[in-house]
């Protein structure tokens, strides 16, 4: 254990920052000897990286720990370590649950894995950290990162979040909003660019209150000059704070791609306001309007909420006619978790599960015919892709991602990961574009 072969078996759950996470903390075990590997018989140490926005996330992550437990009994030198929002939520409790688990740290502390991990190799005890969840920004130097992927990465530009928003888990287990310098962020981004990346996403929970020393377009249109970014996308943008400057930043952007995500999560005022969203049905339409009349190419995509406490009939029916006035390209629909030690979790009229799931069902009916319907549009188009790569499923089809950030697949030809190529649309379905190599 004390040479420069041990194996590391990482496992991450959740969101595009928890991936970022993971790549920073990978890198930082790659320094003290550790390389990814596959094959969970040959780990020295096991890390899983976690989710907790929703309860089937926790469930996963209990499941996978407990299996776990064989693997320590067959290899007692196995390390197994717990990171991210659930270690964050839950702390100390996750060793009382499994005795197994070497150590937990919080989202915070990320950047500690590779000391803690030293220092269990000469010792073994249990070691839980959740603390300065509010102070860390995790600004490691970007050569830490072991990146995923061959085309695209993320950019982590801010932490934390201060809206609030009654149902979600993210304020007590991120921490407060703490901005990245954007010195930090440009160096990160070359050095993505030398790595050999084509595509940057410049990451936060809400990027449009980054507050590192410039606005949030200002730091857009820093990094779109970067000679190498080739695409240049963000997420995610809470609706309250989309400025009329980042809107005019995208339109006006060389590689500044047409795509926003910008999560709604109801389409009705008494459940907009029951969640703390802090604008209307109203409102959000306005700046649709105003998003389409700038950008007219633009992809709009966005989060739902169904089965919210207190949610009627006639709430919901509001919801789909807001989504059929609308007319996202995709939607991500997701049924209401309860959070413990969120607001939502004490309200009354929770609604059952019975309920949740036929409301999701209509809701996704709606929103695939919507979606379906945006994809012929296009047939007979030629779009510019950028080829990500084989399919998972069949080495002769290639996958790629237009502008708008819809995925398209084609049969493969002499292109090569990260080739930009120009593609005809000739087949479309719900969820992806067929077409041919021009």
């Amino acid at each position: 254990m004390r040479g420069m072969d041990k194996k590391l078996k990482l496992l991450t759950y959740g969101c595009q920052m928890n991936v970022a996470d993971s790549e920073r903390m990978a890198g930082l075990l790659k320094q003290i000897g550790y390389s990814l590997t596959e094959d969970l018989s040959a780990a020295d140490l096991i890390l899983i990286n976690t989710c907790c926005v929703r309860g089937t996330a926790e469930d996963k992550v209990f499941g996978q720990i407990g299996r776990f437990k064989t693997l320590k009994r067959e290899k007692p030198s196995l390390i197994l370590g717990v990171a991210g929002c659930m270690a964050q939520k839950e702390g100390a409790n996750l060793i009382k649950r499994a005795p197994h688990v070497d150590f937990v740290l919080g989202t915070g502390q990320s950047c500690e894995v590779a000391r803690v991990v030293q220092s269990l190799e000469r010792e073994r005890k249990h070691f839980v950290d959740i603390s300065n969840v509010d102070g860390q920004t995790n600004s490691l130097d970007a050569t830490s990162r072991c990146r995923s992927g061959q085309v695209s990465t993320f950019v982590p530009i801010m932490y934390g979040c201060n809206n609030f928003c009654t149902y979600c888990i993210v304020p007590y287990v991120r921490g407060r909003e703490r901005s990245r310098k954007p010195e930090e962020i440009f160096a990160e981004v070359k050095q993505a660019v030398t790595e050999g990346f084509k595509e940057i996403t410049l990451l936060g929970q809400n990027v449009n209150s980054y507050s590192g020393g410039m606005t949030f377009a200002e730091l857009l249109r820093g990094v779109d000059k970067i000679a190498g970014v080739e695409r240049l996308r963000f997420m995610t943008s809470h609706p309250k704070d989309l400025s009329d400057e980042l809107i005019a930043a995208i339109a006006g952007g060389k590689n500044i791609c047409e795509h926003i995500h910008l999560p709604v999560q109801y389409g009705s005022d008494k459940i907009l306001q029951r969640m703390n969203r802090v604008y209307t049905v109203e409102k959000y339409l306005r700046l649709v309007e105003k998003i389409r009349a700038a950008i007219p190419a633009v992809s709009l995509t966005t989060d739902l909420i169904v089965g919210f406490p207190g949610e009627t009939e006639e709430d919901f029916a509001e919801t789909l006619d807001f989504l059929r006035a609308v007319q996202f390209d995709a939607a991500f629909t997701f049924i209401y978790s309860k959070r413990t030690g969120t607001p939502a979790a004490t309200f009354d009229n929770q609604i059952d599960e019975e309920t949740k799931h036929r409301r999701l069902d209509a809701l996704m009916k709606v929103q695939n015919a919507i979606s379906l319907e945006k994809n012929r549009a296009m047939l007979d188009s030629t779009v510019e892709i950028l080829v990500e790569g084989a399919s998972k499923t069949d080495d002769k089809i290639f996958t790629g991602r237009t502008r708008s950030n819809k995925l398209v697949l084609f049969a493969h030809g002499s292109e090569r990961a990260g080739d930009l190529i120009d593609v005809k649309i000739t087949q479309a379905q719900t969820w992806l574009l067929k077409g041919i190599t021009l």
